[in-house]
């Protein structure tokens, strides 16, 4: 059901696609667990280029806003997949009778490793740009090089992490449970920078 090498594999994949081919390439490209596998990458990617068009030298106050919202929106889409794929796999393993609810808790939901393991895909592709750049000012392409080789580090060990985990949890020695974000900033009800702040409408 999951393997960190295919997760990624198409993380990759798909960063090399969305980058250099068609833009909007989804989560056709894979089947199954991996579609929504895909999808999250997806969320994580626009987020990193929406983001970046904030950081714009030239961007004016109306459009950095614009590019806030765009990020909340999409930042709320990414954690949402990131549960989805927890309730899928919670699923899976209910259908095959693997869960032991008295196995040792673990701290971080796969989705939530999977999420990490893309934004590393991310990081290493654009990182793997800058080191290839033949316009980089002098040191740059050594030291891009150089962190290069930490992140792939960090996303060996993390891999490595996820499959050790997930074999764990098929043994019944190691359980997760949806860790929900819960997030704040998107609903009306909860955030006073929306609803306003008490004692605010009687001012006005």
């Amino acid at each position: 059901m999951l393997s960190a090498n295919e997760i990624i594999a198409l993380h990759d994949r798909l960063t090399i696609v969305w980058h250099h081919a068609d833009a909007d390439a989804h989560a056709q490209e894979a089947e199954g667990w991996l579609e929504l596998v895909a999808r999250q990458h997806r969320a994580n990617f626009e987020l990193w280029h929406t983001e970046d068009e904030a950081r714009a030298p030239g961007a004016s106050d109306a459009e950095i806003a614009e590019v806030k919202r765009r990020v909340d929106r999409t930042n709320q889409l990414r954690n949402d997949l990131a549960e989805e794929m927890d309730r899928t796999l919670l699923g899976w393993l209910e259908t095959q009778r693997l869960v032991n609810a008295k196995a040792q808790l673990h701290s971080e939901s796969p989705g939530l490793i999977i999420d990490r393991l893309s934004i590393l895909a991310l990081k290493i592709y654009h990182t793997r740009e800058e080191a290839e750049r033949a316009d980089g000012p002098a040191g740059h392409a050594e030291r891009n090089r150089e962190r290069l080789g930490t992140l792939e580090e960090q996303r060996a060990d993390l891999a490595a992490c996820l499959d050790h985990m997930w074999r764990e949890t098929v043994r019944g020695t190691r359980r997760f449970k949806v860790y929900r974000q819960l997030k704040m900033y998107n609903d009306p009800s909860l955030n006073p920078a929306i609803y306003g702040k008490p004692g605010e409408s009687a001012r006005k």
